[in-house]
């Protein structure tokens, strides 16, 4: 049988995803951050009600990317996310694109040309980002046109760069409807940025969201919820450079901005340059925030819910896979950890997030 891996966020579990699951094969196996997302932000809702509402949906096991993959660039998400769903025995990886393309050739683009291509990277200018330069070598080794804001296209390049010389095939998926960061609201399919913003409303959720209860049910949080913490963070350390990622710069950037800005938003423009886009520095701000400080990834994978079919599969992978199925005595990851302690902070409503928490299982 077929064993599709998905990597996503679900921030929130909208009907595009449940599309992307439909056109999945075999058993689905998602990858999932957990409370903190790529973008460096907290999750809008906690991951074990995100992990619920993708298995009532088309899941049939989701597993949970440790903090320092989640909170990533594109290629180092990407890279994490993929090492742990090919050792859960994946031979496909389905995602959502903008672009109609051939990510497989470009996966033997990489492949066969990987040195020259991270020594091309390296040699670029430093006043370039990195998403930038990432960019500039897709176009020069593959022809990759960029046009626009396309993150999935460039999430997709960064699955293709994960995969390389890997037994993993990439099997894109259009997507549908709304674009990433679309607030259009007369679409069959709603951005995750649109549901976001319009969490409150209730009609609208119900319209665009399945599983919709679970999600207005659901304790919610936002950037603004962790401000006070985050300015706390920052005037009481007195070495942020001690904080994963954080050179002298950025802490005198952040250091000289946080006592003039009064929310997350103005903090990030006032720090954001050419160099240090907006995403690296929420990303930034998410470690400062969590006290998140660089440590080996974690060898075991912990898992957040599953179906009969997923857990069926988990069987034939427990010799070979360090499974935990429940955070005890013996931790799983401790930045992880930590920062889901954190999250708890933006919400009186939350629950436990780690201690003694089990699997979610949905029969169907």
């Amino acid at each position: 049988m077929t064993i599709t891996g998905i990597i996503a966020e679900f921030n929130p579990f909208h009907n595009g995803h449940r599309y992307l699951l439909s056109q999945a094969e075999g058993v689905k196996i998602v990858a999932m951050s957990g409370n903190f997302v790529q973008r460096g932000e907290p999750a809008v809702v906690d991951k074990w009600t995100r992990a619920e509402m993708a298995l009532k949906c088309g899941a049939d096991l989701v597993v949970e990317l440790p903090f320092l993959v989640a909170v990533q660039s594109a290629d180092y998400f990407a890279q994490g996310a993929v090492d742990i769903l090919e050792r859960l025995g994946v031979d496909k990886l389905a995602f959502g694109t903008e672009e109609n393309l051939d990510y497989q050739h470009f996966s033997q683009i990489y492949a066969d040309n990987q040195q020259k291509m991270v020594d091309y990277l390296q040699s670029l200018p430093d006043n370039l980002s990195y998403p930038q330069k990432t960019q500039k070598m897709w176009e020069k080794f593959a022809d990759v046109k960029f046009t626009g804001d396309t993150p999935n296209h460039i999430l997709g390049l960064s699955y293709a760069k994960a995969c390389a010389g890997k037994a993993i095939q990439l099997s894109p998926i259009k997507r549908q409807g709304a674009g990433y960061h679309s607030l259009d609201t007369d679409v069959a399919f709603a951005s995750a940025t649109n549901l976001r913003m319009h969490r409150q409303d209730k009609a609208f959720v119900e319209k665009f969201m399945p599983e919709a209860d679970l999600f207005l049910r659901a304790p919610q949080v936002t950037w603004e919820n962790y401000f006070q913490l985050l300015k706390y963070q920052i005037l009481t350390n007195p070495d942020l450079t001690g904080i994963f990622q954080v050179n002298e710069e950025l802490a005198s950037r952040i250091r000289s901005a946080i006592r003039s800005v009064a929310t997350v938003d103005e903090l990030v423009d006032k720090v954001a340059t050419k160099r240090y886009t907006k995403a690296r520095v929420r990303r930034i701000l998410t470690y400062i925030l969590v006290g998140a400080v660089e440590k080996p990834l974690p060898n075991a994978v912990h898992v957040l819910g599953f179906t009969e079919k997923g857990q069926k599969h988990l069987k034939t992978v427990k010799k070979s896979v360090d499974i935990v199925a429940r955070i005890g005595a013996k931790p799983w990851d401790a930045v992880t950890q930590q920062a889901d302690q954190v999250y708890q902070l933006g919400n009186s409503h939350l629950q436990e997030q780690t201690w003694g928490k089990v699997p979610i299982r949905i029969n169907k």
